[in-house]
């Protein structure tokens, strides 16, 4: 049970196990009326043959207050796409599936790529931006939500404690963050929150100061969470970014467009777990060395547009702060872990911290060599104004997949 203790400079909106399941939905159904609201899964095909997905399906069934759900399929030949819309089925509500990889939204993303408009790299933050351009073409909804596919835990309460904050009309905010404990099969999990972001930014504030864009992110229970929720307003001048710095990027983007009381964190899950990356630390361009260096990168990018001077070395006092504050946080996570019962590796922490230490440099002087590299991709906005017709092709590409390959 959490307490209802406020950190940091934005809004906690707790889970004290006071209200039942049943009670929140029946608000939310009232909602819909003025707040229409739909949900946004980026999936790949694989994870239609998971465990996860299956379960996430069986539960979204249950749940009738939203308008659409909208699902981005990536990986997907067209027999694999006919397969995802029987998979889809049984959400019994209305639902539409991106098929990226499909001749018409192939054919969308080239002329995307000749006013230079379209995303550079392939991976979730593609995904999500394609399904967010639908979202506002369709223009059927005033909130929506976002979660991943891949959590082995799901159940429908945390779409429900999700959306709540932006659904509710007598709230204020324009976006929520979800957080919760990440923990599963009796281990500490995070690693990346743990280890890498929550020290780095200690070590950021301690070379450079107080900082209210650090103050910001350290307010973040879980700053790497995949789930979040917003108006669809929000999303015409969101840039996101392409890489594994997207939540770090769509956090920058949220803290340059809105004030804080416009922006809050729910804890909307007891449980979480979902698949795990190899921390690859003999490739930088795989698992979390790869997404360690993606998420650096994206720290340091904002803190330079706030006006933060870096060198080779600031970098060198950042890494050696960052190195100590990490290291002392390990025993507090052993600590932590003990009490509760849980296992935590010290040897395979010290390890992950050795690798983010190497990469919080490395990243570093990627930064000093490539200070131009602009990984975001235009806002819809952008999009729409360099090209007024593609949101309804987009809209006509999508129906006309279903109409085709879903018969």
């Amino acid at each position: 049970m959490a307490d209802f203790y406020q950190n940091g400079i934005i809004t906690t909106l707790h889970n004290l196990h006071q209200r039942p399941l049943e009670d929140l939905e029946d608000e939310l159904r009232r909602f819909r009326d003025r707040r229409p609201m739909s949900l946004v899964l980026p999936s790949l095909y694989s994870e239609l043959e998971g465990d996860a997905l299956p379960n996430i399906v069986d539960e979204l069934s249950k749940v009738d207050y939203l308008t659409e759900i909208v699902i981005g399929l990536d990986r997907a030949d067209e027999q694999q796409y006919r397969a995802a819309l029987e998979f889809f089925k049984p959400l019994g509500q209305s639902f539409k599936v991106l098929w990226n990889d499909g001749p018409r939204l192939q054919a969308i993303d080239r002329r995307l790529q000749q006013e230079n408009l379209s995303p550079k790299e392939l991976g979730k933050g593609r995904n999500v931006w394609f399904c967010f351009g639908y979202v506002l073409a369709a223009e059927k909804t005033q909130a929506v939500a976002l979660h991943d596919c891949d959590i082995v835990t799901y159940d429908r309460s945390l779409l429900a404690r999700l959306l709540y904050p932006v659904a509710n009309p007598n709230f204020n905010y324009k976006f929520c963050k979800g957080f919760y404990a990440r923990v599963a099969s009796g281990k500490m999990h995070g690693r990346v929150t743990r280890l890498l972001v929550t020290p780095l930014v200690r070590a950021l504030k301690k070379v450079y100061g107080q900082n209210d864009y650090l103050d910001y992110i350290d307010s973040f229970r879980y700053p790497l969470a995949g789930e979040f929720s917003f108006r669809t307003d929000v999303i015409n001048d969101l840039r996101i970014p392409s890489d594994w710095g997207l939540e770090i990027g769509v956090l920058s983007e949220l803290n340059r467009n809105y004030a804080n009381n416009r922006i809050c964190q729910a804890d909307i899950a007891d449980a979480y777990d979902h698949k795990h990356q190899d921390l690859s630390p003999d490739d930088a361009a795989r698992g979390l060395s790869k997404m360690s260096i993606d998420i650096c990168k994206a720290l340091y990018r904002k803190l330079a547009t706030n006006g933060i001077v870096f060198n080779a070395e600031t970098f060198r006092a950042i890494k050696a702060t960052y190195f100590r504050i990490a290291l002392d946080f390990v025993e507090t996570y052993y600590n932590d872990a003990q009490m509760n019962g849980l296992k935590l590796d010290i040897h395979a922490e010290e390890a992950a911290i050795e690798l983010f230490a190497e990469n919080v440099l490395n990243a570093g002087q990627d930064f000093l060599e490539n200070p131009m590299e602009t990984p975001f991709i235009p806002s819809w906005n952008r999009v729409v104004s360099a090209l007024p017709d593609i949101s309804q092709e987009l809209l006509t590409a999508v129906e006309d997949d279903m109409r085709e390959y879903g018969q």
